[in-house]
């Protein structure tokens, strides 16, 4: 179950960056997420109330982590990828998101010293180049003049804050169920946005409202946040968070499928490079490597 519940988390990521590529143009990213999470957070409030009555002991002695990764996963992750998708591709960004197992190793041999071994460095530089073929649109002029798109830096950044809010949720109170932990983690992100909305509201255009963009909202509420959430803190509970992050490398397949889709993105030579490129780093830091320790332990060795 957890490997079909991690599937369908990469299928609803790769949706919210296309739907947030798309009205990059009529709502800012701030905003985007405020209102994304607030309707998500209306959505759950029935049972957010009861659940903090009911745990507001273990919410008093756990408000720092709390505080911590809901910050980190509903108020920063996403913010981040969505000041990214105003100025690069929604196919960029997916393909980019297939960075988190690599962040997740780094991060856990820098901050967990967990220990990496020779070919795991070997599948971070060569996902690294990957990256880079992306960002520099397989332009070596443009590589040599660090003229990336600034939009492909926000990505980056959003995943390196998954990458630390993954190996977080080693902290999350053993007491919460993953129900409750996403409604505490609610609250917390929209705190912390709701101010920055208003701030970035003083500049913005007004946003023009539709059926469809209540549809969109609905969608990218309970999709995108409530289950998806729901379906990767369950999966990295159950398989941990470098298997669980295998599981991002989908999201490119079904990003390229949606971008061309339903935006019209159209796929280049660098960017098949660049996937190529990241899934081989990421065959060799994680795939090949378990796959060795593995046999090592059936053999005895």
């Amino acid at each position: 179950m957890a490997y079909l519940l991690l599937a369908l988390t990469t299928l609803f990521w790769a949706t919210n960056f296309v739907l947030g590529r798309a009205i990059s143009p009529d709502i800012p990213p701030i905003t985007l997420a405020f209102i994304r999470w607030s309707v998500a957070l209306a959505i759950l409030l029935p049972f957010v109330i009861p659940t903090v009555w009911k745990k507001r002991v273990l919410i008093r002695e756990n408000w720092l982590s709390l505080s911590l990764l809901g910050t980190l996963s509903v108020a920063t992750f996403n913010t981040l990828a969505y000041i990214g998708l105003q100025s690069t591709t929604a196919l960029n960004g997916t393909l980019m998101q297939s960075t988190m197992p690599i962040m997740i190793l780094l991060l856990s041999a820098v901050f967990l010293r967990e220990t990496a071994t020779k070919k795991q460095w070997l599948g971070v530089i060569v996902s690294l180049a990957g990256v880079l073929l992306l960002m520099s649109k397989g332009s070596f002029e443009l590589f040599l003049d660090l003229r990336f798109n600034t939009g492909d830096l926000w990505i980056i950044s959003a995943m390196l804050i998954w990458g630390i809010y993954s190996i977080c949720l080693r902290w999350k109170p053993t007491d919460l169920t993953q129900f409750a932990f996403l409604q505490l983690t609610l609250v917390v992100g929209v705190f912390v946005l709701m101010p920055l909305a208003v701030w970035e509201q003083q500049d913005a255009i007004e946003i023009e409202w539709s059926r469809d963009l209540y549809f969109l909202f609905a969608y990218l509420a309970v999709f995108p946040s409530i289950l998806a959430y729901l379906f990767w803190n369950y999966g990295v509970e159950k398989i941990g968070a470098q298997k669980a992050g295998l599981f991002i490398h989908l999201v490119p397949l079904w990003g390229m499928i949606l971008s061309v889709s339903f935006l019209g993105e159209q796929v280049q030579a660098f960017h098949l490079g660049g996937m190529a490129l990241i899934f081989a780093g990421i065959y060799l830091a994680v795939i090949a490597d378990r796959t060795k320790t593995t046999t090592n332990k059936e053999s005895g060795g």
